[in-house]
């Protein structure tokens, strides 16, 4: 991983928050996820909720998206058996592929069943992923929960019934990329190293 991606330096010579080492050779082409995940972009208005993350925080969901750092978020809750496991196994990778870029993401979890997902819970459940410390944890109240998954589309009335979803979005103000469907650990990483590198350009 030796060359920083294109047009990812700040002012000042400084790296971007989100600027990446890239080891793939290749530019942003072949964006679209090959395993049967739908690709598609929306313009989601985070709300204003206050959650409570896995070490007992309350905080601003707004806020803690808004750190500086791209975001990739899904939805899950630690009983599930099915889909959720899935989608945190491809986090785990992903976030393992990342190596040492990792820190300058922010991976967020938001459970869809805050009635039983504590803060401890969320911890076990964080463990048994080898969650890092830029992969966070989330729940609160079922009104909160709720908002949230109504805001960005994944709310189907249900916590059964609920899809395998993964967002992403490069900063505050840029476009969010819905990734719907299981996609692989290594198109997460293609999708968002090419969202990067376009600066949060959202095209094929």
């Amino acid at each position: 991983m030796a060359a920083l991606l294109a047009g990812a330096v700040a002012m000042g010579g400084r790296p971007a928050p989100w600027a990446f080492a890239d080891d793939t050779g290749k530019g942003g082409e072949n964006r679209q996820p090959t395993s049967g995940t739908r690709r598609s972009t929306a313009d989601y208005k985070v709300p204003p909720v206050k959650l409570v993350r896995d070490d007992g925080k309350v905080v601003s969901l707004a806020e803690e998206l808004n750190d500086d750092r791209p975001v990739v978020m899904n939805f899950i809750f630690t009983t599930c058996t099915a889909i959720c496991p899935v989608m945190s196994r491809v986090f785990s990778q992903f976030q393992t592929k990342l190596g040492g870029d990792r820190d300058k993401v922010h991976m967020v979890s938001i459970s869809i069943d805050p009635e039983q997902d504590t803060p401890e819970r969320l911890v076990e459940y964080a463990s048994k992923f080898e969650a890092g410390q830029q992969w966070r944890f989330y729940t609160g109240t079922t009104e909160a929960s709720i908002a949230t998954q109504r805001a960005f589309d994944v709310y189907r009335g249900d916590k059964m019934s609920h899809l395998p979803v993964t967002l992403v979005r490069t900063a505050p103000g840029k476009p969010w990329v819905r990734l719907e469907g299981f996609t692989t650990s290594d198109e997460l990483l293609r999708e968002f190293r090419g969202l990067v590198r376009s600066g949060g350009n959202v095209g094929p």
